[in-house]
C-alpha cells in the first residue's frame, strides 16, 4: 500500500537522522562506515571529516589504526568511484557490483574501444598475479602489460585491471597525517580472504536502510546499478512505499523511521564528497532549488537548518573559510562558527586555528 506523501522537509530530516546528521553518536567508526554502506573516499581526508561530524568524540586514530589493521580499506565501489569500506562490507559489495564496473569501463570509458581483440581474462589473471606479487600503481603496471601486449594501448590495459579487478589501494595512502602512492593490490591479498556471493538484494535493503525512502532513480544514480525499477518492484512485497510531493513513488524499508519536518538540524560541515549529496538523483531533499549542487573542488558544505547554505574550505593557512550562499541570522552566524572552529581544532589536531566567514555573495570565484 502506497502511503501519504511525503514533503520535503520530511524527506530532509529522515536522511539526516539515518546518517547520523541530527546528532552525533557514540559509536565504533567501522559500525557507522557499515551503517551508511561505504564511504566516498576520493579526497583521502574526507572520510576523516565524515565521520567527525557523526560519531561523538571521533579522533583520526579511530580510523586510522582500523586501516593500518586492514580491517577498513579503500577501494573502487559505488558509480566506479573510491569508497571506504570494511573489510568484510568489501568481499560482498565489490562482486555485487562487478556488473556495474565492466559497463564503466566498456561502455563509460575511452579503454574499453582500445582493447578490441584482447583477450581480457588473460590480461587480467596476469595483472592480478603481478599486483599480488607488490602493489603497483596504474604507471608501474602499464609497461608490465605493454610489454606482454605490444599491440594494444598500455594504459588502457591498466585501467583494464583497476576497473575490472578487485583492487584495494593500499596504505599508508589514506592514513591521517601520511601520504603514499596511490598503488593497488588485490583484494584477496591483502585481506587473506576470498571474495563473498554477489547480493544485490542485500544492498538495496541497506541502500533503503541508510538512505530512503527513495526511488528508483534514486537508487540507480547512488549504486551505478541498472534496472532498479525491476529490482525495487521484486523486492516491493517486502517494503513500503510513498509518494513524494511530486507523485513519485518512493521505497523503504518496512522498519525505517521517518523524523518530522519540523525535528532541529545543527550546523554540520560535510566533507567535499558525502553520502548525503550522492545518494540521490533527485537532491532537492538536501540542496535547495537553485543552489549549486557542487561546490568546487576543493570545498566541502555547510547545512544550515539541513539543507546546504554555505561552502567551506580548509587552507594552509590553518583557516577554516565558510562562504555562505545568502545572508546569515546572527544566531546561525554563531552556529557556524562554533561548529567551524571544533572542526578546524579537529583538522589541525588541536593547534590553534581560525574560522572566517565571508558576506554573502563575497564568495571566490
Amino acid at each position: 500500500m502506497t502511503r501519504a506523501a511525503l514533503d520535503v522537509r520530511t524527506l530532509n530530516r529522515t536522511l539526516l537522522d539515518r546518517q547520523l546528521l541530527l546528532r552525533r553518536r557514540g559509536a565504533d567508526a567501522l559500525a557507522v562506515i557499515e551503517r551508511l554502506v561505504c564511504m566516498q573516499a576520493q579526497v583521502p581526508r574526507d572520510p576523516y571529516v565524515g565521520l567527525w561530524c557523526r560519531i561523538k568524540g571521533f579522533a583520526p586514530r579511530n580510523l586510522a589504526v582500523p586501516m593500518q589493521g586492514r580491517r577498513a580499506v579503500r577501494m573502487t565501489l559505488l558509480r566506479g568511484t573510491l569508497h571506504l569500506a570494511t573489510d568484510r562490507d568489501a568481499l560482498v559489495l565489490r562482486p555485487t557490483l562487478a556488473p556495474v564496473m565492466e559497463r564503466l569501463m566498456y561502455k563509460g570509458s575511452p579503454f574499453g574501444r582500445q582493447l578490441e581483440g584482447v583477450d581480457t581474462r588473460a590480461v587480467l589473471r596476469e595483472a592480478a598475479t603481478l599486483l599480488g606479487e607488490q602493489p603497483r600503481t596504474r604507471a608501474q603496471l602499464a609497461p608490465l602489460l605493454g610489454e606482454r601486449w605490444p599491440d594494444h594501448d598500455a594504459t588502457a590495459l591498466a585501467y583494464a585491471a583497476t576497473y575490472l579487478l578487485p583492487l584495494v589501494q593500499v596504505t599508508p595512502r589514506g592514513i591521517w597525517g601520511r601520504s603514499g602512492p596511490s598503488a593497488f593490490t588485490t583484494l584477496g591479498s591483502w585481506l587473506g580472504r576470498p571474495l563473498g556471493a554477489p547480493d544485490v538484494d542485500g544492498l538495496v535493503r541497506r541502500y533503503l536502510t541508510a538512505f530512503g525512502p527513495a526511488s528508483a532513480a534514486d537508487l540507480a544514480s547512488w549504486s551505478g546499478l541498472t534496472a532498479t525499477g525491476e529490482l525495487l518492484e521484486r523486492l516491493k512485497p517486502e517494503l513500503r512505499t510513498f509518494r513524494d510531493e511530486r507523485g513519485r513513488e518512493l521505497f523503504d524499508v518496512d522498519d525505517g523511521r521517518l523524523r518530522a519536518a519540523d525535528t532541529p538540524a545543527p550546523v554540520r560541515f560535510l566533507p567535499e564528497y558525502d553520502n548525503v549529496l550522492l545518494a540521490h538523483a533527485d537532491r532537492s531533499r538536501v540542496v535547495p532549488e537553485g543552489m549549486p549542487q557542487w561546490t568546487g573542488i576543493g570545498w566541502g558544505s555547510v547545512l544550515v537548518d539541513g539543507f546546504v547554505g554555505a561552502r567551506w574550505r580548509f587552507g594552509k593557512d590553518a583557516v577554516v573559510r565558510v562562504e555562505p550562499f545568502a545572508k546569515l541570522t546572527r544566531t546561525t552566524h554563531r552556529e557556524i562558527a562554533d561548529e567551524g572552529s571544533r572542526l578546524a581544532s579537529f583538522l589541525t589536531d588541536g593547534a590553534s586555528a581560525d574560522v572566517q566567514i565571508v558576506p554573502a555573495g563575497a564568495a571566490s570565484p
